[in-house]
């Protein structure tokens, strides 16, 4: 069965019954200090526009249930789990905590989230090329850590462990935590976490399927909260973002502008259904079409007929940075040379290098500020305000310059 049957499933029933509603509100925004570190320590959100945004912060965090997040490599045959006998999976996990971990649980729990970051490792490092992208590795390790002693406060986080350490892949030959921002170079990353395990030779020759649906890498919430703890504590974690803006556009030419067997049934049917007046009778059977505008109207909508998914989904909730420690700090923008320094400096085989090639629809140009501009100019002002503080968060800690609106 194809990816997402599943959620296809559960969803069908959120796209029927909607009415109109006014979720495009021209209102300026209103970010305190006081907001910034709520959204930081307590990250449980389920993203809505409020009338008041002094309250937007807020209420993302005051809801109690978890954020839907749907991704293509969740239950890639089609069916819900069954129960697993695997001693790492999650449901076994929740038994032995049940059975004697809680005390591991709580000591998790209560652990001082403090702001500082430790040194990086550069004994493997020799060559003195890599010493700009070390000057700006440090800058920006250094504006992260200062905007979370800022903002971020010492507050424990409310969402569970697991679901914190959901998006985190684990290597441990090499002791590393990647967390996979999607949109930013992550089938990339994959393929290098894939032959630092030894399960390919080279990077060049694992194909797209493999990466994502071959379940050859662990993620950390596989393991037991021992070695959750103990991973996140001792392992070098490394994180890559990108500009919000080219990485929501690059999510939606991907998802949307091409052939896709789950985006287009399970997100663009719901989305034509709700945002297009008087859509013909095909689009709304097969999804496909969907424009861009249509797509922020949904983004933007605080009763989606469709919840998240991890391609637009703020890096702020998928790899929580303020409570995670990153020892590295890349950027897509700079991909490449990051990645090699990174490399460098976890002790890979010289002879492996960061692939620069496209993973998929090669033939299409880079999303760049260029081609993101030509997507906002169809969108008005005050729809275009509203995505920057979508992503406001992302813009801020990663230091992205603020887009011309």
């Amino acid at each position: 069965m194809e990816a997402g049957k599943v959620e296809k499933r559960r969803e069908q029933r959120a796209t029927s019954g909607w009415e109109p509603v006014n979720y495009l509100r021209s209102t300026p925004r209103i970010m305190t200090r006081e907001k910034i570190q709520e959204h930081i320590t307590n990250q449980n959100p389920k993203s809505h526009m409020l009338k008041d945004p002094k309250d937007k912060l807020a209420n993302l965090l005051n809801s109690k249930s978890p954020t839907r997040v749907f991704t293509e490599t969740n239950h890639s045959q089609g069916e819900a789990p069954a129960l697993s006998r695997n001693p790492g999976s999650p449901t076994i996990q929740l038994i032995e905590k049940q059975q004697g971990t809680k005390i591991l649980f709580r000591k998790f729990s209560e652990t001082n989230w403090s702001v500082d970051i430790q040194p990086l490792n550069k004994s493997l490092v020799t060559d003195s090329k890599w010493k700009r992208i070390d000057a700006t590795q440090e800058k920006r390790r250094s504006f992260l850590q200062e905007f979370c002693k800022k903002y971020g406060g010492v507050s424990r986080p409310q969402s569970h462990v697991f679901h914190m350490v959901s998006r985190i892949y684990v290597e441990d030959k090499h002791k590393i935590l990647y967390c996979e921002v999607p949109k930013a170079g992550c089938s990339n990353w994959k393929r290098i976490l894939m032959v630092l395990n030894g399960l390919a030779p080279s990077a060049y020759n694992i194909s797209h399927d493999a990466v994502h649906y071959g379940k050859h890498l662990k993620k950390l919430d596989s393991f037991d909260l021992k070695g959750i703890y103990s991973r996140l504590n001792t392992y070098t974690k490394a994180v890559f973002v990108r500009d919000p803006m080219e990485r929501l556009v690059s999510a939606f030419r991907d998802k949307f502008e091409h052939p896709n067997s789950y985006y287009h049934p399970v997100f663009g049917k719901a989305i034509i259904k709700k945002y297009r007046p008087n859509a013909c009778e095909e689009a709304l059977n097969n999804g496909s079409g969907v424009k861009f505008r249509e797509f922020i109207h949904y983004l933007l909508d605080s009763h989606r007929p469709v919840g998240m998914d991890i391609h637009w989904e703020k890096v702020s909730k998928l790899c929580y940075p303020c409570l995670i420690h990153y020892d590295f700090v890349g950027k897509f923008e700079t991909l490449e040379e990051d990645a090699n320094y990174f490399l460098q400096l976890i002790g890979a085989p010289k002879e492996l290098k960061f692939p620069n090639f496209k993973d998929r629809h090669s033939s299409d140009k880079r999303t760049n500020a260029q081609v993101v501009g030509q997507y906002l100019k169809d969108l008005t002002r005050t729809e275009r305000q509203l995505i920057y503080d979508f992503y406001y968060l992302d813009y801020l800690m990663f230091n992205y310059t603020t887009p011309f609106l």
